[in-house]
């Protein structure tokens, strides 16, 4: 099996991670941080707007059960992403709408997908979600990994599409 690799940012991380390891072809999740100018950051250093660092989800895939479109399918599903630098109560740059691409065929799909769903009419306002290449990923402590499933939960208590 010859995985790929995928970077999501759309608020909390947690729901986020949820929704891709609930599809099928996810082979793994990360939880971490990426598109800022701090190195080795922490949970507590990105939550000060500072590093520039967003919360992502990095996910590895069996691109023979689900391809790039698919996860960008749960992507624009598991998130607002006409809002600017939040995502429901949580506010802050760390939780901008944001796709990480991999490679040219990423960045092509993922600006194809944004433009179809601003033509769409499904969402009111104009999307916020930020297309640039992936850099460095810096994972997540230990403690955020898989955090909803160890802990039982199906979801997020708030409910945040509401484009």
């Amino acid at each position: 099996m010859t995985t790929r690799f995928a970077t999501f940012g759309a608020g909390c991380f947690w729901g986020v991670e949820l929704a891709f390891r609930n599809t099928d072809g996810v082979v793994d999740t990360t939880v971490g941080y990426a598109g800022g100018h701090r190195p080795e950051p922490t949970y507590e250093m990105v939550c000060t707007g500072t590093t520039g660092h967003a919360e992502v989800v990095r996910v590895e895939y069996d691109p023979s059960v689900v391809d790039y479109d698919g996860l960008l399918a749960v992507f624009w599903a598991c998130h607002d992403p006409t809002q600017v630098d939040r995502q429901g109560p949580d506010i802050g740059s760390q939780y901008r709408s944001l796709i990480q691409t991999h490679d040219a065929a990423q960045a092509e799909a993922a600006a194809a997908s944004r433009q179809a769903l601003a033509a769409s009419g499904r969402v009111r306002r104009p999307i916020a979600t930020i297309l640039e290449p992936a850099g460095p990923f810096w994972p997540a402590e230990d403690y955020h990994q898989r955090y909803l499933e160890r802990r039982g939960r199906a979801a997020c208590g708030a409910h945040l599409r509401s484009a």
